[in-house]
């Protein structure tokens, strides 16, 4: 049985840093592909970057130049380093891995950055 367990989140000023991760259980985690979304209430699920199982890595326009997204296989766990925060970052943040056809998901971290 897959399963995610997201960590990370919190409360951040406007300008610091946070650093998430999600650790997958229950699969081969070195040749299936990650990503980090977000929501706002209210709005769509939106990607914020993926990294694939070669290590292909693609972000979405508002992670550009602020945001890494890495992967540690031996540690079974990718992670998304944000830099340069904004207010408008603020959301809830879910990891995706995809294995045999399938999308799963963690519960969800919730990012809250003040002004």
């Amino acid at each position: 049985q897959v399963q995610l367990v997201e960590s990370g989140g919190g409360l951040v000023q406007a300008g610091g840093s946070l650093r998430l991760a999600c650790t997958v259980s229950g699969s081969s985690f070195s040749i299936n592909d990650v990503a980090w979304y977000r929501q706002v209430p209210g709005n769509q699920r939106e990607r914020v970057a993926i990294i694939t199982s070669g290590g292909s890595i693609m972000y979405g326009d508002s992670a550009k130049g602020r945001f890494t997204i890495y992967r540690a296989n031996d540690k079974n766990t990718a992670y998304l380093q944000m830099n340069s925060l904004k207010p408008e970052d603020t959301a809830v943040y879910y990891c995706q891995y995809y294995h045999r056809g399938n999308y799963y998901w963690g519960q969800g971290t919730q990012v809250t950055v003040s002004s």
